[in-house]
């Protein structure tokens, strides 16, 4: 695994969500969006998956896994590569469940609170929908690499 510097966990804890890419079973990219849920320093993330599809199926044949964040104001972003392993649900451990729980309260939280402050009526957040995690992706990260232009890029 590869140690990940506070700047790359600092940057990852503020991200809504990340960009998944797995393999299909053609050997094509599939790409969705998932929950961080958890960071080691040490090199292990974990990540939520609402449905047991393309993401799921893809990590039973091949572990072979990338997560994209980035940051359009400040042009910064990072792709870390590795591989997965899936931890079903009824073996998470209820800290992440909580973690998960937060996370979708805090961004409902914030989408209302911009609604109220635009002057617009609040209407049912997309989050209040989600269902409970299926399964939790946990990854090791074996290689880093930041995405931001040369002249922007700071040491990880």
């Amino acid at each position: 695994m590869k140690e990940l510097s506070p700047e790359i966990i600092d940057f990852l804890k503020k991200q809504g969500f990340v960009i998944v890419s797995t393999l299909d079973e053609a050997g094509s990219i599939h790409c969705s969006t998932k929950g961080i849920v958890g960071i080691e320093k040490e090199g292990k993330i974990h990540l939520v998956d609402l449905y047991k599809e393309n993401t799921f199926n893809n990590l039973g044949r091949n572990p072979t896994i990338s997560i994209t964040a980035v940051d359009d104001d400040k042009f910064i972003g990072f792709t870390l590569k590795g591989e997965a392993k899936i931890v079903e649900r009824e073996n998470l451990e209820v800290h992440i469940i909580i973690e998960w729980e937060n996370r979708v309260i805090e961004r409902i939280s914030k989408r209302v609170i911009k609604d109220i402050t635009k002057g617009q009526k609040p209407l049912i957040p997309p989050e209040s929908l989600f269902p409970q995690p299926q399964y939790l992706i946990e990854m090791d990260v074996e290689d880093i690499v930041d995405l931001a232009p040369a002249d922007l890029k700071t040491e990880t």
